[in-house]
């Protein structure tokens, strides 16, 4: 007995020390482990990387840049039913452990004996809280010296934060797939939905992904995908969190993902987007676009932008037909699988409705095509073949191009397409129906433009096209393509001779002009398009409504180009313009933006507006960071709330460009432009309209710019690598870009009342005889119109011509000054 006791001590004492030691060495490890843990402290101030999102006007989204697609949601905004779904997955005992599940350690050990030998997934015993200590503050390294960390840091992060807290951090920071980071991201990039409006499937879908998003993939690996939703179904089930009948429903509802794309979301809105992207990036630099989590407010109208690009594409693919048919993309075998061999060819995804297809067949009456099919989001191409007709009627206007002339029109398909011709082709429309099944030939112009939408009044870029696709291309031609004018800078011109002395009515002359250019240059002898016929004596608004070039080159001589060149500065089209004539003409290069942002200032009364595309940025916590409205509001803000104090009041504190006057004078001589002459298709708006047209020498830009009282347009139209657009008037700025304005107006200005120009305080207008400028005599109304006159000056009773010129008008070349011309003087009837 007294030995067994002896025994029974001895057992004691040992287990006591082989206790102790254990602890001791416990001790060791997490006094060894715990001297090198992270700062657990930072995750009360961490800031993720968030995306930055891009809003149109009316809230849509244009777009969304990030390199973690990531939002930040508080956990307050997140579903009951995305938290239990997680919980159910990885945690159910999250709310009642300390950090470390050891019941949920014990299982897990259980089912892996369980399951050995089984090739089935162990079961995770990491709680939420160490996936978060690994996540944040450690490596996914594979060791146990990773998990001592991993458990100690849990421990400590959970006697520091909330549950709530913890399960913040988690939802936002997990990795989902798919570039995805966090629950309301992935919501969005798996099912384009927000969390709020996830299914029980689609929640317990995003439940399963965090420990292998990889292979889970919802395409290449569907049927795994959907057993561990599933998995996570019947956890939602057996935990009590749903009920019965929503788990059976669950787990029969198919796994339906609809890709969200990375791009610009608003159709049509590509090249605004990503000059928004650029503005941002060089504003904040690259970190703050893409891991700053900023809410952009963008100008960006979707329904005007839609117009403009609906209008600028037709009329880039009408000029390209004109030009003749220039044949297949490419040819393609048919034989076998043609839709296979047609997804790998690379299609513009920016021209809806045209799709790429590929002839199959073809005979005189027509040809039968195959369209490209789509692909998955695994990337693999569908299975689905559609196919479509081509008629005679959707191949008319493909005469053949040949070099430079045009054949004859087809009378059969088969002188167009032959089988294997890889094309574009949309719907063919007759009389405003699309005919079912039936299709029309198109082809990628290769002209190109810009167009740019502005407020005139603010500066706000309502719309902006900049070329065909920013899928061909992602040059900006609204921004990035600087060109000439043209005649289109006249207005500019003409408002530097009325705001300092000039009238519509002053008279200049119309006739041949050489001007020597001095370093042997040699002689230029500007001429009008009309070449060879001139007009005498002609008033500036019939000068600028026929846009004659040698009374713009004459005026310019008179009044100076430096004077000339700062008006340019003010309107911002040139930032240094040189002292040559020719640029009076338009010889210089700018953008169709600043061109549009000029005329904006004729438009709102000379106040200067600064081109933004962006209203307002915040940052991730809602603070505004940039505002484009400077204006200050006085009476704003009322402490207190409304007390009968007197109403708000916005101070401008723009600068005045030009006198406000002037920009009435020229606003109506640009009307007159509009009504008779360069720019007559625009009466077909019939809405108030005024503007200039423009074309360069050899004719290889058009352009059109003008406004009505709410909103200012630019359009160009040329090549790329500039080359003559055509001869005559087919070629011109009023046959070219002015269409495509007025198409655009037509529907931007559909629902908008006719409101006249207003008239600024102070201006006369007197009746004058149209042709000469005079005074109209006492009844005399035919051949007479409304002029606009600045306080002090009035029209001319008569004139008479002083100066020393020719026969024919020119002055000896030896004669000419720099301040020479033939103008009358203002506020007079002579000419000098």
């Amino acid at each position: 007995m007294r030995l067994l006791v002896r025994f029974m001590g001895f057992l004691f004492a040992a287990g006591t020390v082989v206790f102790l030691v254990g602890v001791g060495a416990v001790a060791g490890l997490i006094w060894h482990f715990s001297k090198d843990l992270p700062d657990y402290s930072q995750l009360q101030d961490y800031e993720p990387p968030v995306m930055t999102r891009v809003h149109a006007v009316d809230g849509s989204l244009v777009g969304e840049y990030a390199k973690e697609r990531r939002l930040y949601l508080p956990i307050q905004a997140v579903p009951k039913l995305v938290i239990n779904a997680f919980l159910a997955a990885e945690d159910k005992n999250f709310y009642e452990h300390g950090g470390i599940d050891y019941t949920g350690m014990a299982r897990a050990g259980l089912v892996y004996i369980q399951n050995y030998g089984s090739n089935r997934r162990p079961q995770g015993a990491s709680t939420i809280t160490q996936q978060v200590a690994k996540n944040f503050l450690l490596t996914n390294e594979v060791s146990f010296a990773r998990k001592i960390k991993e458990a100690l840091l849990a421990m400590r992060i959970e006697k520091t934060y909330s549950k709530d807290k913890i399960l913040e951090l988690y939802l936002n920071e997990i990795y989902l797939g798919l570039g995805a980071y966090g629950i309301a991201a992935a919501s969005l990039v798996y099912f384009d939905k927000s969390v709020n409006e996830l299914t029980v499937a689609e929640a317990s879908y995003l439940a399963a992904l965090p420990k292998m998003p990889a292979t889970l993939h919802p395409v290449r690996n569907r049927d795994r995908a959907i057993e561990r939703r599933n998995y996570v179904v019947d956890r939602l089930l057996e935990n009590g969190w749903i009920k019965q009948a929503d788990a059976d429903k669950a787990r029969k509802e198919p796994l339906a993902v609809t890709s969200r794309s990375n791009g610009a979301h608003t159709f049509a809105g590509e090249y605004f987007a990503e000059e928004v992207r650029r503005d941002i990036f060089e504003r904040y630099g690259e970190k703050k676009l893409y891991e700053g989590g900023l809410s952009v407010r963008t100008t960006l109208n979707p329904k005007i932008q839609v117009m403009a690009r609906k209008a600028m594409v037709t009329g880039l693919v009408n000029y390209d037909e004109q030009q003749g048919y220039r044949g297949a993309i490419s040819k393609l075998d048919i034989s076998g699988d043609w839709g296979v061999k047609l997804a790998e060819i690379k299609s513009l995804s920016d021209i809806s409705p045209w799709r790429m297809a590929v002839v199959l067949e073809t005979s005189d009456q027509s040809a039968r095509i195959g369209f490209q099919p789509s692909r998955e989001l695994g990337g693999a191409v569908s299975k689905q073949r559609e196919t479509g007709i081509i008629t005679v009627d959707g191949v008319k206007w493909a005469r053949a191009a040949q070099g430079g002339t045009k054949g004859k029109t087809p009378t059969a398909v088969s002188q167009v397409l032959q089988p294997g011709d890889v094309i574009y082709a949309d719907p063919l429309y007759k009389d405003g129906q699309p005919v079912e099944g039936q299709y029309r030939l198109r082809q990628i112009p290769e002209v190109s433009g810009a167009m740019v939408a502005m407020d005139p009044w603010t500066g706000r870029v309502l719309a902006m096209v900049g070329g065909f696709s920013f899928d061909q291309s992602q040059f900006n031609r609204a921004t990035q393509a600087y060109r000439q004018p043209g005649s289109s800078f006249k207005p500019i011109v003409y408002s530097a001779a009325l705001d300092n002395g000039y009238t519509p009515s002053t008279v200049v002359l119309d006739a041949p002009i050489e001007i020597d250019q001095g370093q042997g240059a040699g002689v230029w002898r500007p001429e009008n398009f009309s070449s060879g016929k001139f007009q005498g004596p002609v008033t500036l608004r019939n000068a600028l409504r026929q846009s004659l070039n040698t009374v713009t080159v004459r005026l310019a001589q008179d009044i100076g180009m430096p004077l000339i060149g700062e008006y340019a500065r003010r309107f911002g089209v040139y930032d240094e313009l040189p002292n040559y004539l020719s640029y009076a003409l338009g010889a210089g290069e700018t953008t169709a933006m600043r061109m549009v942002t000029a005329y904006s200032m004729l438009a709102n009364g000379g106040r200067r507006v600064k081109p933004t595309l962006i209203d307002r940025i915040q940052d991730r916590y809602g603070r505004t960071i940039f505002k484009h409205d400077q204006r200050e509001c006085r009476g704003c803000d009322a402490p207190g709330g409304w007390k009968n104090q007197a109403e708000p009041q916005l101070i401008d504190r723009r600068e005045q460009v030009l006198d406000s006057m002037t920009a009435y004078q020229i606003t109506e001589l640009l009307e007159g432009v509009v009504q008779a002459g360069t720019a007559t298709v625009l009466k077909d708006v019939g809405k108030p309209i005024a503007g200039k047209t423009g074309t360069t020498n050899e004719a290889k830009d058009a352009w059109f710019v003008g406004f009505s009282p709410d909103i200012a347009v630019a359009v160009y139209m040329g090549y790329d690598k500039p080359r003559p657009l055509g001869r005559g008037n087919a070629a011109t700025g009023g046959h070219l870009a002015a269409p495509i304005v007025r198409d655009f107006l037509k529907l931007a200005l559909a629902d908008k009342p006719a409101v006249p120009f207003k008239v600024p305080a102070g201006i006369k207008l007197v009746r004058v005889v149209s042709k000469t400028g005079m005074r109209a005599g006492p009844g005399e109304t035919g051949g007479t119109i409304l002029e606009a006159f600045k306080p002090g000056t009035a029209p001319p009773d008569n004139y008479s011509v002083i100066g020393v010129a020719d026969a024919e008008g020119r002055m000896p070349v030896s004669q000419q000054q720099p301040d020479s011309g033939f103008l009358m003087r203002p506020g007079t009837g002579g000419l000098w």
